[in-house]
């Protein structure tokens, strides 16, 4: 007998629609055979299903029993298909009735005793199932906690491969997970966060933070060891404003789908991502990629912010794989398996030290380093990579009065109102088109929304002259001084916005031609 069951696998963070085909009472050896392109886990779930199905009080299959996961030519991979691989060898030899499983998507990996285990990809698998019209989805209960945030379409949380088969044949109701009750909405407690009041001193830093968070700006950070720069930049989550339901599920989505939220631990909270990874990363780690392509550092930053400390001890060709997705907000994979996009729309924050031992000699401790070696260490980052960086500001060496002050500084909260003001501002200006802030805007939407009169235009082009700048850094200051007429409450751009942009520039020829 034939019986059909509703799924879906993950094509980089989107799910797509799988059909689990179960026929049993094949002539031949009892066994199970399993076709449709699956990885090794998918493989082994014969293994588990055949334990599950047992432990469980239901009858294994004694006939030849073969299972097709379409569509052929999309590569199955995880342990997800167990449950309903199970489900249908029940619908398929009667034990379960197999009108009503056509109605769900279903998903779960089993364990040998039937109780079940949570996926990768139930967000995803949630939205694919809302889009193929499912009367609802069957996932294990960890799973549907984030899933339950997808609207519209009912998620319900089943323990064990009975419980899964009695609520098919309707002798139990199951009530829906509810997107309140998901843990992935809860607030991270202020008194557990950092607070920039923490910060002593730097206050051209702070500022120059404030300006690239108001606007989504790409940040670089130069100063010698102990001058506050992985501190400050670890701050930067806590003046960034909330985000959106949609700009969360897009953040849930990849993180899910990398096998990160699996469970509602330190990652359940509704927050934007912070993602810090060691300088020893390599370009998949950091683009995404695999065999069957996954999201990457980059996509796992979406919508929050990438941090890279000791910018120039990554591989150069690491580095330059960031360029077309600071400048995309998006990237492409192509492998073997197929290609797919990702998205990495990020505020990107870079720290780096002056010269290779972290000094100039300005900081009363003389520098070890040689010219040629300095040269060495600043060619690493290359003058695209850092015309892509919008603001590059100096952390000097904090003095110790500095150091000993008691004086505490503006706290994340006060900062945080400014930046949401600003952000609020873009947004209204932005109504109906893809971008979302300053630093995202078009060459179009610079024409329109960052005009110069003469005398500005006149300052601009001195300016780019002294310094050498590129025309892609043109449009960076334009959008800097967009944002801090943004933050002075300034519907035009005036000339004390446009000089504070220009000075974020300044770094270029100083320390890098």
């Amino acid at each position: 007998m034939l019986a059909v069951v509703q799924s879906g696998a993950l094509s980089g963070i989107d799910g797509v629609a799988v059909q689990v085909e179960v026929n049993t009472g094949e002539s031949g050896d009892p066994d199970l055979v399993m076709v449709g392109l699956p990885d090794a886990a998918v493989k082994e779930s014969k293994d588990r299903v055949s334990s599950a199905l047992s432990n469980s009080g239901f009858n294994r299959t004694d006939t030849r029993t073969t299972i097709n996961l379409a569509p052929g030519h999309l590569r199955k991979e995880g342990p997800s298909f167990d449950l309903p691989i199970a489900l249908g060898i029940l619908a398929a030899t009667s034990q379960l009735n197999s009108e009503t499983i056509d109605r769900y998507l279903i998903a779960g990996e089993l364990s040998l005793s039937g109780e079940t285990r949570p996926i990768r990809g139930g967000l995803s698998l949630a939205i694919l199932a809302r889009a193929e019209g499912k009367k609802g989805i069957l996932l294990p209960p960890q799973t549907a906690q984030e899933a339950a945030l997808v609207s519209e379409i009912p998620v319900y949380p089943v323990r064990s491969l009975d419980q899964a088969a009695s609520f098919l044949d309707g002798r139990i109701f199951i009530e829906p997970a509810k997107p309140e009750d998901s843990p992935y909405t809860r607030r991270r407690p202020s008194d557990q966060a950092v607070d920039f009041s923490e910060i002593k001193g730097q206050l051209a830093l702070r500022r120059a933070v404030e300006i690239a968070v108001a606007g989504s700006h790409n940040l670089l950070i130069i100063g010698p060891p102990g001058s506050g720069k992985s501190m400050v930049a670890k701050r930067i989550p806590t003046i960034m404003p909330e985000p959106t339901l949609d700009e969360f599920l897009d953040i849930l989505r990849i993180q899910s789908a990398a096998g990160i939220t699996r469970t509602s631990g330190s990652n359940a909270f509704f927050e934007r991502p912070f993602r810090s990874p060691h300088h020893t990363i390599s370009d998949v780690g950091l683009l995404g990629g695999g065999s069957i392509p996954g999201p990457g550092e980059i996509s796992l930053a979406h919508n929050g912010v990438l941090f890279l400390d000791e910018l120039p001890e990554f591989r150069r060709s690491t580095l330059e794989v960031l360029r077309q997705p600071l400048e995309d907000g998006q990237v492409s994979i192509s492998r073997s398996a197929g290609k797919v996009t990702l998205p990495s729309s990020i505020m990107l924050v870079a720290a780096m030290n002056p010269t290779p031992d972290g000094y100039t000699g300005t900081e009363g401790r003389e520098s070890r380093s040689t010219p040629a070696q300095i040269q060495r260490y600043r060619s690493k980052i290359s003058g695209p990579l850092l015309d892509r960086i919008d603001i590059h500001v100096e952390a000097p060496a904090l003095s110790i009065d500095e150091l000993r002050s008691e004086k505490e500084g503006e706290t994340s909260e006060t900062i945080r109102g400014r930046v949401v003001n600003a952000r609020k501002v873009q947004l209204a200006r932005f109504t109906g088109t893809s971008a979302t802030a300053n630093a995202r805007m078009s060459h179009r939407q610079i024409r329109e929304h960052c005009h110069l009169d003469k005398d500005l235009g006149d300052l601009l082009q001195n300016a780019m002259e002294e310094l050498s700048l590129s025309a892609r850094a043109y449009d960076r200051i334009l959008k800097v001084s967009r944002t801090i007429a943004d933050l002075a409450g300034s519907e035009s751009i005036e000339g004390n916005h446009l000089l504070e942009a220009i000075q974020y520039r300044s770094l270029d020829r100083n320390l890098f031609y």
